[in-house]
């Protein structure tokens, strides 16, 4: 029998359809139905085993060459390069399986959001259960603060407002009701009926008839959407590994062919062995995973100073190349703090600038100052007397007790020097009709200073006008016709179409509770909203400068929804699609359609899993924030998943790669700064690395082809690749921005780092060095030199190139006479390292495992000039690659 739409059942039938009553089921059949349908509690799939990750971690092909690496160098003699390798292999497979180990936590985390006891009826009597044992069937109870145990059909509703944002993502608490729904494709936020697991009662009080459990409720849904969305690799993971690859091959050639060409002239065959190997290790730059890790945190290091963490170390450069963001509304593009923004008078309506809870702002007509004259003052202490929110200031913040609505109330009035605590004090309550889902409004009477009692009232504009016998007019209090009742009506449509909460407010002077909500004085209507960022807007401003597209994928009100959207100046804003006109979506209409929508509303977890991957599939590099568990899903199948560190759940943190502290769109914007920044320098010392091996490569290879004998000795190979090019990598990891960052468009998403610019450079560069240092070489043998002195000239001439190329490479398209000296940790390096080359060349004891001879002052010049020619050659290259003659730049 397939499972009915429960929110289309009446109460009646849902029992009926489940086999129960309002009396609940008995113990026997409770358990029964726990042996059929399991406990209500989510299930995880099989967890891989630890030592399982940890092996996996091996798999990598960098990670194989640097571990024959070690070997090599061990067996060289090399003890403290054969350490200082293993540590870097060490530290890169330790946190690959850490950050592995942690993914699965999100399912975990989910779990813990469970409600561990509930309130039921068996045989008769109301007990207390293990959550876990609940069965479709039971009849629950729900109290303000409970947290529902499992999805059921409500059959009771006083005054019952349940808190679904972790689910939905509805900024506001939902009122619940009883009634039937029969529109069979009505979104989960607006099934008013129903309660869901995980959620909680904000107010009020209900009972309710379970209708699933475990695995079958809305949040089960959410679990298996997360066990069943696979993490992708990202563009530098890729890039990386095939660079492993391309290193790997070309490693074994070069190797065999120096190794051959050396047999075939009659060389020692262990020598050249020997030689082949640290040849082997010179090709693969060992720096590389230490200079990538390394990069990479510092970059989360610079992201946690601007309200970013980072979980996940590959994501920071993955937000150099998102395309587009898909970003929650309530408490990132907007405050998720209700703000009075318009009150309507009998003298017009007035703005109320300020945003939050905060006393901070002030009254304006066309811009202008207004007073805090009598009818405004009454207006405003009303509504605060009308509420039992109050706001207070913690950390220098100002937060609220109490409902969001109310609250917005209490700051308006303190926005006018009228706080709360002096309203209570003032005009003490004495009595109060609360509010009620029939009612639609909340009225409370208060003893006044002169010793009367007064009655103020909040709520529906149609039913407080309906109980209005009187306005606040120029003169004070006079009668109100149905004209005067039908021109304020109209005022609340119009701010309602603004997308604004409207309330309207009344007094009543000498009233007693029994007349109260009779003949009462309209003072006016109340408009608020969630208000936008104001970080947001220029926020957004920044992202279309760079290319990126922010959307808006929400669980609220389309209305309101669209409404912030133009606010803050979306893209597309005026297109908008809710989740039922999703769900008639075709996959062409996915494909066609998903890409020109600036605002998704009233949409479920699948609907945002969707479109992620419809986003995905067309090419883009896509990141995804959220608090709630319904964003969950499609975090962990984000490029980047971005989760509210204030608002968000745990499950929520779980599933994404990285954690806002201040719940900010703007930090959003700032981390894909750092990211562009990131990739940048990893592009920079990538490109330094693989042109200084292409210069060795060449240098040696060139040598052995030409019949010449080979110019450096192992260890200078060796030394030049672990010394002299690591540390300026370092340096270049954390080199400057460039100025122009985020005026650049994202890169494509198939694209790497190795564009055809970036070849260029790099071939250039490592052609350029071998070619000037086997010239040297040669000219330094038929100058009647030793070889010793030839090699030791080749070796420092090398040296010196990589110096130049350092700074050189530190921009792909500007000038290296563009503040040439601005990365301190690369002038420092290169000090080091100038520092250490006389001894390498003058010490007796360092001459024999160097193979270096004491050169003279001729022949330093000679070596240096020899190098100097790398920065002509790198700046015409440079200039070519601006004027585009080697394709697009990123």
């Amino acid at each position: 029998m397939p499972t009915p739409l429960w929110h289309t059942l009446s109460a009646e039938d849902t029992a009926v359809h489940l086999r129960s009553a309002p009396e609940g089921l008995t113990s026997t059949e409770a358990a029964q139905r726990l042996a059929t349908h399991g406990p209500n509690e989510l299930q995880t799939t099989q967890r891989v085993s630890p030592w399982t990750l940890l092996l996996a971690q091996f798999k990598n092909v960098l990670i194989l060459i640097l571990l024959v690496a070690v070997g090599l160098s061990a067996f060289l003699g090399h003890g403290i390069e054969a350490i200082a390798i293993l540590v870097i292999v060490l530290f890169a497979v330790i946190l690959g399986f850490v950050q592995e180990f942690r993914a699965d936590r999100a399912i975990e985390a989910l779990r813990e959001m469970a409600a561990p006891r509930a309130a039921t009826i068996r045989d008769g009597k109301e007990i207390d259960v293990p959550a876990r044992e609940l069965v479709p069937g039971d009849v629950i109870f729900l109290h303000a603060g409970d947290r529902v145990p499992a999805d059921a059909r409500l059959l009771q509703a006083i005054n019952l407002r349940n808190e679904e944002a972790s689910l939905t993502g509805e900024s506001l608490a939902v009122e619940k009701s009883t009634e039937t729904f029969l529109r069979p494709d009505l979104p989960v936020g607006d099934q008013r009926n129903m309660v869901f697991a995980g959620t909680v009662v904000a107010y009020g009080r209900g009972k309710a008839l379970v209708v699933t459990t475990g695995m079958a409720t809305e949040f089960g849904r959410v679990a298996q959407l997360l066990q069943s969305v696979e993490t992708g690799r990202t563009p530098l993971q890729k890039n990386l590994d095939r660079v492993g690859h391309i290193l790997a091959r070309g490693a074994l050639a070069i190797v065999a062919v120096v190794i051959g060409l050396g047999l075939w002239r009659g060389e020692p065959l262990v020598e050249m062995f020997i030689f082949g190997i640290a040849l082997a290790v010179a090709v693969v730059p060992e720096a590389l995973p230490a200079v990538v890790t390394i990069s990479l945190a510092i970059g989360v290091q610079r992201m946690s100073k601007r309200n970013a963490l980072v979980r996940r170390l590959p994501a920071v450069e993955t937000l150099g190349g998102t395309s587009i963001i898909c970003s929650d509304k309530t408490g990132t593009l907007t405050k998720d703090e209700m703000t009075v923004r318009a009150l309507v008078t009998h003298e017009g309506e007035i703005e109320v600038t300020g945003a939050g809870y905060g006393p901070i702002g002030d009254f304006r007509v066309k811009g202008e100052i207004w007073p805090v004259d009598e009818p405004l003052k009454a207006l405003l202490r009303a509504g605060a007397l009308a509420s039992d929110a109050l706001i207070h200031q913690e950390e220098g913040r100002w937060r609220l007790k109490g409902d969001p609505t109310e609250g917005a109330l209490v700051a308006a009035a303190a926005k006018a020097n009228m706080m709360k605590g002096d309203l209570d004090r003032d005009f003490p309550r004495q009595d109060e009709i609360p509010f009620t889902s029939e009612s639609k409004r909340m009225t409370t009477l208060h003893t006044g200073p002169s010793g009367t009692v007064v009655a103020f009232a909040k709520g529906a504009p149609e039913v407080i006008l309906g109980s209005c016998a009187f306005q606040w007019g120029a003169a004070g209090p006079q009668a109100m016709d149905a004209t005067a009742k039908e021109k304020f009506l109209a005022e609340a449509r119009r701010l309602a179409e603004k997308s604004y909460r409207v309330l309207a407010v009344a007094e009543k002077q000498s009233a007693v509770r029994e007349t109260a909500e009779t003949a009462m004085t309209f003072l006016g209507l109340v408009g608020m909203m969630d208000p936008p960022r104001a970080e947001a807007r220029e926020a957004i401003a920044r992202c279309i400068v760079a290319g990126i597209k922010p959307v808006m994928i929400t669980g609220d009100h389309p209305l309101t929804a669209q409404a912030v959207a133009r606010e803050l100046g979306l893209p597309d804003s005026e297109k908008t699609v809710t989740g039922p006109e999703l769900d008639r979506w075709t996959d062409a209409d996915w494909a066609e359609r998903s890409e020109g929508i600036g605002v998704f509303a009233r949409v479920s977890p699948a609907h945002k899993l969707r479109l992620v991957s419809a986003l995905q599939e067309r090419g883009h590099v896509v990141a995804m924030t959220g608090d709630g568990v319904n964003d969950a899903p499609a975090l962990k199948k984000a490029d980047i998943g971005i989760a509210m560190g204030i608002t968000g759940t745990g499950v929520t943190k779980e599933a994404a790669a990285m954690m806002l502290t201040d719940d900010n769109f703007a930090s959003i914007v700032a981390a894909v700064e750092e990211g562009r920044g990131i990739f940048d320098n990893v592009k920079k010392f990538l490109m330094y690395l693989l042109s200084a091996n292409v210069g060795e490569m060449g240098l040696m290879l060139g040598a052995a082809l030409l019949g010449y004998p080979l110019p450096l000795t192992a260890v200078q190979i060796l030394y030049v690749n672990l010394a002299t090019d690591g540390l300026p990598a370092l340096a270049l990891a954390v080199d400057p921005a460039d100025p122009d960052l985020m005026h650049r468009p994202p890169r494509p998403m198939n694209q790497g780092i190795f564009t055809r610019p970036v070849v260029l450079l790099m071939l250039v560069g490592g052609f350029w060095s071998a070619a000037a240092n086997i010239g040297l070489f040669a000219w330094a043998l038929k100058s009647g030199r030793p070889l010793e002195e030839a090699m030791t000239m080749t070796f420092l001439s090398l040296v010196f190139i990589q110096f130049f190329k350092a700074y050189n490479l530190r921009s792909d398209r500007h000038s290296m006479m563009r503040k040439p000296f601005s990365n301190k940790w690369l002038n420092l390096a290169i000090l080091w390292e100038l520092l250490l080359l006389p001894f390498i060349v003058y010490l007796p004891f360092l001459n024999v495992p160097f193979g270096t001879y004491a050169l003279t002052g001729m022949d330093w010049l000679i070596v240096i000039g020899v190098a100097l020619t790398i920065t002509p050659v790198l700046e015409i290259a440079k200039g070519m690659v601006r004027h585009g003659w080697f394709g697009r730049l990123t």
